[in-house]
């Protein structure tokens, strides 16, 4: 398979204020790749642009503000994506969030948002974009997935439920361009200190002293650095791998869940109890 040239090229990156996405930018940027960030949150979006090194030449980067969530300002988007930047060989797809809280703790519009955001709004840009990549000799989409896209916790219904669909969603599109100029990949990410779960919403029936724990003891196991995990990400997209396990967490439930497909969880508990505990007071 022809290896991506990036450097030269423009790499689409969704979700690009923050956590994974920034920390792509910059390792991009650094590179010489030129850049198309995309993000709902304006300030720190033009903030991480403000910082990229290496980006002295002019519309070399561009920022892009819109809601994932809506088709419309998504088409958009990306037709002006498209218009600054002829030569898209790379998207990467980071816009995500997070949601603590049982079946019984969460509502349906509390789900059916984090869904939203994590799954749709990763299908629209594909989508939007496709077009762009297929007219290049080659093209890589790298979608962020999850650890737990591999193995489902108790406590984490929505994000994992959504993950899964990335899983399915990277795979089907994959063979779907088969023997096209584009090839599909997902990486699964674990224990990366990016902030999201401290940043990630929980259900509004949880006292919040409560998620703030479970959201604690789910952070203290993370120990891949950010830039770690970005470097992995970019050999990944320029080797156009089809599957990428992040941090050594990953790598081990990877191998879990194939050898105990019905029996992982019983491992898997005790050491995620504190983080998905949602129900017990705080002292």
């Amino acid at each position: 398979m022809r290896r991506l040239t990036l450097a030269g090229n423009t790499t689409v990156i969704t979700g690009a204020a923050s956590g994974m996405g920034a920390e792509l930018a910059r390792g991009l940027a650094a590179s010489g790749v030129r850049l198309a960030l995309l993000d709902h949150n304006a300030q720190a979006l033009a903030s991480v642009a403000a910082d990229l090194p290496g980006t002295t030449d002019a519309g070399a980067v561009t920022t892009h503000v819109v809601d994932l969530r809506d088709d419309d300002a998504v088409a958009s988007t990306a037709a002006d994506v498209i218009a600054a930047h002829p030569r898209i060989n790379a998207l990467i797809t980071c816009a995500g969030s997070s949601m603590l809280g049982s079946l019984e703790q969460l509502t349906m519009e509390e789900m059916r948002w984090l869904v939203d955001v994590n799954l749709w709004g990763t299908v629209s840009i594909t989508k939007a974009l496709l077009p762009a990549l297929r007219s290049q000799p080659a093209a890589h989409i790298t979608h962020l997935a999850s650890v737990y896209a591999l193995a489902a916790p108790a406590g984490r219904i929505p994000y994992s439920m959504s993950k899964f669909a990335v899983r399915g969603f990277s795979e089907a599109l994959r063979h779907e361009l088969e023997g096209s100029t584009v090839t599909v990949g997902a990486v699964y990410p674990a224990g990366v200190r990016t902030g999201i779960i401290l940043h990630g919403r929980y259900a509004a029936t949880i006292d919040p002293a409560v998620a703030a724990r479970a959201a604690s003891a789910q952070a203290a196991m993370y120990h891949t650095e950010p830039a770690d995990a970005a470097a992995r990400i970019i050999r990944a997209t320029e080797r156009r791998r089809i599957r990428t396990m992040v941090g050594r967490e990953a790598r081990l439930i990877d191998v879990l869940t194939r050898v105990a497909p019905g029996g992982y969880w019983r491992v898997m508990r005790g050491t995620l109890r504190q983080a998905t505990d949602t129900t017990t007071p705080v002292a």
